[in-house]
């Protein structure tokens, strides 16, 4: 997959509650901004924005299968890192196109 389709797409963004390590937060040392994310738990933070019935990270800016992109892109958690490794060697896992279905956008194939 191109960075081509996920700027244009976003639709991972507002599909999955995004639970991370706490260690991952600014205020524990990391890089995701601590006003962009609430505790779960002791060791649990979750991005602001994607615990709801219809989520959506309130990091996403633009609108979804138009323009988009990440407001904290260099600093944003793991499972957001770890979503994009499925694109860059050519596979589209289930995930991304779930989420793309959910907003209502094509599938992408093995050929996008």
């Amino acid at each position: 997959m191109s960075d081509s389709h996920c700027l244009s797409c976003g639709a991972c963004c507002a599909a999955f509650r995004v639970t991370f390590d706490v260690s991952e937060l600014e205020g524990e040392g990391g890089c995701v901004p601590d006003g962009l994310a609430d505790r779960e738990t002791t060791t649990l933070a979750r991005l602001k924005g994607t615990d709801y019935a219809r989520p959506r990270c309130l990091a996403l800016v633009g609108e979804i299968g138009v323009a988009v992109r990440c407001g904290i892109y260099a600093e944003r958690p793991g499972p957001c890192r770890e979503f994009a490794p499925l694109a860059e060697v050519g596979v589209f896992g289930t995930a991304c196109n779930r989420a793309r279905a959910r907003h209502g956008l094509p599938p992408l194939g093995a050929g996008d």
